[in-house]
């Protein structure tokens, strides 16, 4: 290799079928071709949402100083303590044009508001506006992804829909994992299914490898393997789903998803993180959102130690008796501390599928640090306390963002401020040339301004 050769950012594995993006490589840099420049890093966003907001006191952090440093994070959010000094956490941001389960859910990122009469969300939502301005740098414009909904609104799509293309047209959310990869590493129908992307590219790595640095043969070789691993795991559920499929009585016994949904949740939430990792690596897209349930979700977490009962039932947890919202008829509860507490050990079980994403981005290094200083990680809900159904004090933080951003820190005051602001911020930190989202002129400042 020549001090001189160099290869575009977009440039791919191929193999018979297959296309693989690769991650960022010191030979993609600006610096193979002028050693003394140094290359910006460019900047990924994703969007994590969760339904029924948290109970006072779930979300905000146990100490800070007087400065607003975190000190300590609260005992539900304890998950992300190896990542305080890369959170904010927000106090005071509300959404006065849309709250609830319904218009809430639709403009959480648009800004606009929804009256339920009409298919209006305000207008496009601030992942949309950023992946029109990614959309010739990277594979796909952006990702937008979901967990399989449960309960009786799996149907309603503002529910459904935080992202939107335009105020009218929300974005095709997916939903299945293999998906999710088809779309970022196969390039057609080959009829070669059963190979393993990795095997298809494989010559094609090689003739690659023979001609980059030391350093960048392990970067492709790590990042084929993270590759190969996600495969596995797509192929251990399918195996289990044609054992289960095999075994009437444990067939019997299991609730069982459609296809390409594995069955233990977990595993389908960690599955789907994996995949933005992946994609912030490949450099397959800059943008991402995850609803992580849809707005009113109904799903049982049973399998929570402790737990008993939908999300929605017991998100309104002043409600003990189990006979109004949405409830089942079939579980109650003894006090509203113990609803509150089962709750909060569902809003905890979440925030650890967030810090097994935040990990996952900081294990991933390239030549200007891990990939979590090179992303911008908001997560938080719609609604504020579920049983109030409160659109002040949202539950929201970022993490991530490197050094443009003042992290460790709890940013807020009295003053209620629109998330408008910080949706704005966000772009003009991707490099987006906006000056105004929504109702909002004025980007929350998160520098150390």
């Amino acid at each position: 290799m020549t001090k001189r050769w160099h290869i575009s950012r977009r440039t791919m594995l191929r193999g018979l079928g297959a296309a693989v993006s690769l991650p960022l490589l010191d030979v993609m840099s600006a610096t193979a071709l002028l050693a003394t420049e140094v290359e910006r890093p460019p900047m990924r966003l994703a969007y994590l949402y969760i339904p029924n907001g948290v109970a006072e006191g779930a979300w905000q952090p146990e100490q800070v100083d007087d400065r607003g440093r975190l000190l300590k994070l609260n005992r539900w959010m304890s998950s992300l303590e190896p990542y305080r000094d890369s959170l904010t956490v927000f106090r005071n941001l509300w959404t006065p044009r849309g709250n609830g389960h319904i218009a809430g859910t639709a403009t959480w990122l648009t800004g606009g508001s929804f009256d339920g009469e009409k298919l209006d969300a305000g207008g496009a939502s601030v992942d949309q506006i950023a992946a029109r301005h990614f959309q010739n740098q990277t594979l796909l414009p952006s990702l937008e992804l979901s967990s399989r909904g449960e309960g009786i609104f799996t149907s309603s799509l503002p529910r459904n829909s935080i992202s939107w293309v335009d105020a009218s047209t929300p974005a095709p959310r997916d939903i299945e994992p293999r998906a999710v990869f088809d779309r970022m590493f196969r390039a057609g129908e080959s009829g070669l299914g059963s190979r393993s992307v990795t095997d298809l590219v494989l010559d094609d790595a090689r003739r690659l490898k023979r001609r980059v640095s030391t350093d960048d043969r392990k970067k492709i070789d790590e990042y084929l393997d993270s590759v190969h691993a996600i495969e596995k795991r797509i192929a251990f559920a399918e195996k289990q789903k044609l054992r289960a499929s095999q075994t009437p009585r444990l067939m019997e016994s299991l609730v069982r998803p459609g296809a390409g949904v594995p069955d233990d949740h977990g595993e389908y939430m960690r599955t789907m993180m994996d995949m933005i990792a992946l994609a912030f690596w490949a450099d397959a897209t800059r943008v991402c959102t995850f609803m992580m349930d849809h707005g009113q979700s109904n799903r049982y977490f049973n399998f929570i130690d402790g737990v008993n009962g939908t999300w929605h039932a017991l998100s309104h947890w002043k409600d003990i008796s189990g006979r109004t919202e949405d409830d089942d008829g079939k579980t109650s509860w003894s006090s509203r501390d113990e609803k509150r507490t089962m709750y909060n050990r569902v809003t905890a079980w979440h925030t650890e599928q967030v810090a097994y994403l935040l990990g996952r981005l900081k294990s991933i290094k390239n030549q200007h640090g891990s990939l979590l200083d090179q992303t911008m990680v908001v997560y938080g809900s719609s609604i504020s306390d579920g049983h109030e159904h409160g659109e002040k004090d949202l539950p929201v933080l970022l993490a991530g963002g490197g050094g443009s951003i003042r992290q460790g820190r709890r940013l807020g005051d009295r003053k209620d401020t629109s998330m408008s602001e910080l949706h704005l911020a966000m772009l003009q930190h991707l490099g987006v040339p906006m000056e105004q989202f929504a109702e909002s002129r004025s980007p929350l400042v998160l520098g150390s301004s």
